[in-house]
């Protein structure tokens, strides 16, 4: 069960933040998720306007703790990594909404996105409130 997993990214985020900053400063400002050319095709049918589930790795996040404070807040009670939106998880995945601006050739503009500059997009997918809502809330 405990397999390493391999995955190979579909692109990058270029973003104005080099180093931390609060996820809704981030996502105020537009980011540019550039696709590797061989994969651009697969843009096809996303326009401006749209939502998307962007699915990136934090590469800088080396640890991680099983307990922590949300927003590193000790006045917060502590919680689970798992019942946390944290970036310092187990495997570094982030999952993001994001709205996309434009779609120019193999490159996304999005607001929203609340990523550093350069790390590895696994996977993008329309954001589709019929699968990414729990079913008593549609």
């Amino acid at each position: 069960m405990s397999q390493p997993l391999s995955f190979a990214p579909i692109g990058y985020v270029e973003s104005r933040f080099a180093e931390y900053a609060p996820s809704e400063e981030m996502g105020l400002h537009p980011s540019r998720i550039v696709v590797r050319e061989e994969m651009a095709s697969g843009l096809m049918g996303l326009s401006a306007g749209d939502s998307v589930l962007v699915l990136f790795h934090l590469q800088r996040a080396e640890t991680y703790e099983l307990q922590l404070y949300p927003g590193h807040d000790p006045s917060r009670p502590l919680r689970g990594v798992f019942a946390t939106r944290s970036q310092y998880r187990p495997n570094g995945i982030r999952a993001t909404v994001a709205r996309i601006v434009s779609v120019e050739d193999n490159v996304l503009t999005v607001t929203g996105l609340d990523a550093r500059d350069g790390p590895p997009v696994l996977d993008i997918k329309p954001h589709s409130v019929t699968f990414d809502t729990a079913n008593e809330q549609r």
